[in-house]
């Protein structure tokens, strides 16, 4: 069995949990609540521009060139094509996307994005990519299940979120990482392929507990300055 797919197989009850959360349940459904949808985009966007720059930690620990070209991508993908199911959101909500931008990280979306700064910054390129698989991994599985289970039409609210996500790109993507990842567990000693599922494991945990910070609209507990 390859490396990505014993971390599919350790997280799948996690997988499981996503695909039943009531924010994804809602989309499935086309009624997610106004204010979810909007915290939702406010803290994925300043999610995702910390995920640009994770990818450019990436691209510092690369040995080839094709693993630089694939990084590089990543990042116009995030900042060029990303913004589409954001849009999508922000149309169902009657908000204007730029009015959502820069807004100050709720707790989990705080703690997720320094997960994954901790494991680029200290850790290596298979630790980098482990941390950072159960977003594109976890999104391209809603949307090809939602796909499947719901087949939506134009009209659907989220027609171009899910058809986005479950569409070949994003399975690409998915594939790609998987791909990464087995080559570096290959490489890899015992140690930092525990470190890699360990990293794997909090990433998707924290992709489950991001839907929940959005559904409820999660805030500091007593906000403060720049907090507000």
């Amino acid at each position: 069995m390859n490396f990505s797919d014993q971390l599919r197989q350790e997280a799948a009850p996690i997988f499981d949990a996503i695909m039943e959360h009531p924010f994804v349940r809602g989309i499935a459904n086309g009624d997610v609540p106004k204010e979810a949808l909007i915290h939702y985009v406010k803290q994925d966007f300043e999610y995702l521009t910390t995920f640009c720059r994770i990818y450019g930690l990436a691209i510092s620990k690369c040995e080839n060139r094709e693993d630089m070209i694939f990084f590089r991508d990543q990042i116009s993908f995030v900042l060029n094509d990303e913004i589409h199911p954001h849009n999508n959101f922000c149309e169902v909500a009657g908000v204007s996307y730029e009015d959502l931008q820069k807004a100050a990280l709720a707790p989990t979306a705080h703690h997720y994005t320094r997960h994954m700064l901790q494991a680029a910054t200290t850790g290596s390129l298979g630790e980098t990519l482990a941390a950072l698989a159960p977003c594109p991994w976890t999104y391209w599985e809603i949307g090809r299940n939602l796909m499947n289970e719901i087949n939506p039409t134009t009209d659907h609210p989220f027609y171009d979120w899910i058809t986005f996500y479950g569409d070949k790109d994003v399975s690409l993507i998915t594939e790609t990482f998987k791909q990464k990842i087995d080559a570096c567990a290959e490489a890899a000693g015992p140690a930092e392929r525990s470190r890699m599922m360990e990293h794997f494991l909090i990433s998707t945990q924290l992709e489950h507990q991001f839907w929940t910070m959005a559904f409820e609209q999660e805030k500091w507990p007593v906000p403060e300055g720049v907090l507000k």
